[in-house]
């Protein structure tokens, strides 16, 4: 997906609002913005947003000396959604389709993004998403990957919505690896903050060898590119993960929010849409 010109002004707040979580001054945080402005003017529209989005909190991390300026809003959504998680087993346990319940739950997590809003509700998320229609509907074919795959690779989003990824990779039989990113990028996961959600006891813990929200190929580690590229069937969370791999051929299911209406105007739904959106590379 590429680069629209309203994800400029989001690209400035992104700028303003982690240069204030690293605890920058006045006078560094209008350095960071004119920056991250000089950076716009060289972005080519061809490119996707989580390429500037690399650009401009790799600034921030430099200027300000912050090696993750969200760790305490992450361990912070981590918390909120521990508090959450039983009720959402209990939901799934009681559902007459767990596995729907179970990609509900994964996508209500979805909310926890802080490179799109500054504070959510995440309980009425979760009411919101487990009952409201999907814009789009392929479960059907992430069912029938399931069936003939015998792993999984997942690629995970946000902290905190890591907890809600473990109640769905709970429900599934095949052996998950869930993929972190390698370094601090907004609030996207860690390995240390997979491993706080407990995905350690249902999955394969790895990074992604890169620092740049979403899956930029070229920036991940060979290791990384050769299980995807091997990969039978790849779930990919969130929406920075549909910008960066949108046009790649690959056995992906997206599962996400459209929370901005940049990404809800190129999927074709509405904002606040429920995405489950198979790849074209994904057969029946």
């Amino acid at each position: 997906m590429h680069t629209h010109l309203d994800c400029y002004p989001c690209f400035l707040r992104q700028a303003l609002s982690a240069a204030r979580r690293a605890g920058a001054d006045q006078a560094l945080q209008h350095a960071i913005l004119v920056e991250t402005m000089a950076e716009l003017q060289r972005l080519p529209l061809d490119t996707t947003p989580p390429r500037m989005a690399e650009t401009i909190h790799r600034l921030v991390r430099t200027r300000t000396g912050a090696v993750d300026p969200y760790l305490a809003a992450k361990q912070e959504a981590t918390r909120r959604a521990l508090d959450l998680y039983p009720r959402l087993v209990a939901a799934i346990a009681a559902s007459a389709d767990p596995l729907e319940t179970a990609v509900r739950g994964a996508i209500a997590g979805n909310i926890i993004d802080f490179g799109v809003f500054e504070h959510y509700d995440l309980e009425a998320t979760l009411d919101r998403v487990l009952r409201q229609p999907f814009a789009i509907d392929d479960l059907a074919v992430l069912r029938d990957a399931l069936a003939r795959v015998d792993r999984v690779l997942y690629l995970g989003d946000n902290a905190g919505e890591t907890v809600f990824d473990r109640a769905l990779i709970e429900q599934l039989d095949q052996p998950v690896t869930y993929v972190c990113k390698g370094g601090p990028a907004i609030n996207d996961a860690t390995l240390e903050d997979a491993r706080a959600a407990g995905l350690d006891g249902c999955a394969s813990l790895v990074d992604n060898g890169s620092d740049a929200v979403g899956t930029l190929l070229d920036r991940c580690s060979a290791a990384f590119g050769a299980r995807f590229a091997a990969a039978p069937l790849i779930i990919a969370k969130g929406q920075a993960n549909y910008e960066s791999l949108s046009e790649v051929e690959a056995p992906i299911v997206f599962l996400l929010q459209a929370k901005c209406g940049v990404i809800a105007d190129d999927i074709g739904v509405p904002t606040g849409g429920l995405i489950v959106k198979a790849a074209p590379g994904l057969a029946r």
